[in-house]
């Protein structure tokens, strides 16, 4: 499946989110920064499967379809699979308990400022590393 507009639709949505999370971030809201940013790797892991005609699943990682599908992506991504699927794996792991926390554990007392900026910068670099190779996500 190749759908070019819900690909740049997905980035460009990413890209916006992106600068959500700087209003997270000043206001010491670490957890929904960690929540947040998941949600814009996965927006534009997204497109960037569709741009490449990956249907991508319906799961919150799909650094196992990235892995899988290398030879169909962007070539001057191959270098940086391992940046991306790290990255969308760490904050898979965070997603629920960022924005549920457990019995035993609050969000907002469990995430600290060094969570919220890596999972910031893990967005930031999601969306510098796609956006180039997805017609259309520039705006």
């Amino acid at each position: 499946m190749q759908n070019i507009d819900l690909a740049a639709d997905y980035v460009r949505r990413a890209t916006v989110r992106v600068r959500a999370l700087d209003v997270l971030f000043d206001g010491n809201s670490w957890a929904d920064v960690v929540r947040e940013s998941q949600e814009v790797v996965e927006l534009a892991l997204k497109g960037l499967l569709l741009s490449c005609g990956i249907d991508p699943p319906r799961v919150h990682d799909v650094s196992e379809v990235l892995l899988a599908e290398r030879a169909r992506l962007p070539k001057p991504l191959h270098q940086e699979l391992e940046t991306l699927t790290e990255i969308s794996r760490e904050l898979r792991r965070d997603r629920e308990l960022a924005f549920y926390g457990a019995k035993d554990l609050t969000p907002s007392g469990f995430y600290s400022r060094p969570d919220a900026e890596r999972a910031r910068d893990g967005a930031r670099r999601t969306v510098e590393l796609v956006a180039p190779h997805v017609a259309g996500a520039e705006g």
